[in-house]
């Protein structure tokens, strides 16, 4: 049983969703100057934490992600979306790590976001307020110190869940030992600036968006949050993929790319479970990261006098964020003097290459864990 410590924080469970409510007491400071309380962070934890408490771990999930990180989701029925890496065996190893998942503050999987009630007991929709990974990373920081853990082994995510680790790497470069950015990038393209306006234009022209106020009238903006899904999908896919799918759709006579029966499944799926607000507020913080920005326009300056080992990941189908954003973050990281190891997978199977069976990527995580692991004084796998 997990003990959270201070008693602003109440630890809650229903549902098969487990979540730490900090009271008024505590509140959350945003970056435009508000403050958010109460504030509700839903989480999931995996593996036992050591005597010493140095072995803790936290994954920062993607884009549309939740916390069910190496277990199924008991709300919607999904599997784990990171089973090949998180898990007994596997390169974070629950065996010998303790992981921590939340649902980021936004999100619609029981963190506090647009979906929550406001003070007056309806849901916010567009009355919450504007966040940022800033403010991701800071309700992070409260939830691991309010389950008693001052220092984390690893921070690690991939794309957007990148993001929130180069931040924690940045803003508690003394709390965190390493830190592991997948597919991921130090700020957004102008590409991908277009494609999450794109789909952001297509929720709110749907009329059942009703101004974010949806909520109130038992709908859902389902084709706007469809038209979504598919941009940010075709955005996902190796380039190669995506001449493909139109080559076949032309065959056909088709104004659209060809859908497997599975991927319509999951693309119904996804839609079901997206709550358009948080995509619309989640997407924007996204968009509004620029690490550099905060130091003078000098990414290097993010990580002076840091002690965090690095662990760079890239694809190299991947035009989301190719391999160039990740040597981009490697030059700052070399120039600030950080530890720093970069690698670029051969893949053919795009930005989500991560999720897919990629020994390569895997023994690569595997190495810069089990390194950084010996580094920190734990044991390895096997217990050797």
């Amino acid at each position: 049983m997990i003990h959270a410590s201070g008693a602003a924080a109440k630890l809650q469970a229903a549902g098969g969703v487990r979540s730490l409510t900090f009271d008024a007491a505590q509140p959350l400071q945003l970056s435009n100057g508000e403050n958010l309380a109460p504030l509700t962070l839903a989480f999931e934890t995996y593996g036992a934490l050591n005597v010493d408490r140095s072995n803790a771990v936290l994954v920062c999930h993607g884009l549309i992600g939740d916390q069910f990180v190496a277990g199924p989701n008991p709300v919607t029925g999904r599997p784990a979306w990171w089973p090949r890496i998180v898990g007994p065996g596997r390169p974070i190893d629950t065996n010998r790590f303790f992981v921590i998942c939340s649902n980021v503050l936004g999100g619609s999987m029981g963190s506090t976001g647009p979906a929550s009630p406001a003070a007056d007991g309806q849901p916010f929709g567009l009355r919450f307020p504007q966040i940022s990974i800033a403010d991701i990373v800071r309700a992070q920081s409260m939830l691991v110190e309010a389950l008693g853990i001052q220092n984390l082994f690893l921070v690690i995510g991939p794309e957007f869940g990148g993001m929130q680790a180069l931040h924690w790497a940045s803003a508690y470069p003394r709390r965190v030992f390493a830190c592991g950015v997948v597919a991921s990038a130090a700020r957004q393209s102008a590409q991908n600036l277009a494609f999450a306006e794109l789909a952001r234009q297509a929720i709110m022209a749907d009329a059942d968006w009703r101004n974010g106020g949806y909520y109130a009238h038992g709908v859902r903006p389902a084709r706007g949050a469809a038209i979504a899904r598919a941009a940010l999908s075709i955005a996902s896919d190796a380039a190669s993929e995506v001449r493909h799918r139109f080559e076949t759709a032309s065959a056909k006579e088709r104004f659209s790319f060809a859908q497997s029966n599975e991927e319509a499944r999951a693309g119904a799926s996804h839609v079901e479970r997206l709550d358009a607000n948080s995509f619309l507020y989640l997407s924007r913080a996204m968009d509004g990261f620029d690490l550099a920005a905060d130091f003078g326009g000098r990414l290097s300056n993010a990580f002076q006098d840091s002690q965090t080992r690095h662990g760079l990941f890239a694809f190299t189908s991947d035009w989301r964020y190719p391999p160039q954003e990740t040597r981009s973050i490697a030059r700052a990281l070399i120039a600030a003097g950080a530890e720093t190891a970069s690698v670029e997978i051969p893949s053919a199977k795009g930005h989500e290459a991560y999720l897919a069976d990629e020994p390569a990527f895997e023994a690569a995580l595997t190495g810069f864990i089990d390194a950084a692991a010996s580094a920190r004084g734990l044991a390895l796998q096997g217990g050797q």
